[in-house]
């Protein structure tokens, strides 16, 4: 199997941090505003794209200040069973976030795509919380003129 790693310093304490990663209003924040559902263990959250689609998540594990992590159940076929995982440090004046998108069976060109998107949205979240400069989808940077 095959994942996406991601590590990016935020210069907010690591509870601000994890109330973005984990609740349903911070992650409309920074990757998309069309986010539904209920982030609690065993629900699912929906992630919405307009026409270019959604994902859906079942929240896996809620470990306050600490860890977030879902599995995909809807989506592409790509990320249908992967595993997405926030895990939080605080250290030195600043939160690290180590991301990783696990179960890739194939490293595919769309999992590259998705991992400049996983980092465009990683900096979006540091951004907004850093200087208010979130870029959420629609607002997000383009990879492609497809995207």
């Amino acid at each position: 199997m095959h994942a996406i790693r991601h590590r990016i310093g935020v210069e907010a304490p690591v509870d601000t941090v994890f109330e973005q990663v984990a609740t349903i209003d911070g992650l409309r924040q920074w990757w998309t505003t069309d986010t539904r559902g209920r982030s609690v263990v065993g629900d699912t959250v929906g992630f919405h794209f307009g026409e270019r689609g959604f994902m859906t998540m079942r929240v896996l594990e809620l470990e306050s200040d600490n860890r977030v992590a879902w599995t995909c159940v809807d989506g592409p076929e790509e990320w249908i069973d992967t595993t997405i995982s926030f895990d939080l440090t605080q250290t030195d004046g600043e939160t690290v976030l180590n991301f990783v998108h696990a179960g890739w069976r194939e490293p595919v060109e769309f999992m590259g795509h998705c991992s400049s998107k996983w980092g465009s949205y990683l900096l979006s979240l540091k951004h907004g919380l850093e200087d208010g400069l979130a870029r959420p989808f629609p607002h997000d940077e383009k990879m492609s003129r497809f995207d």
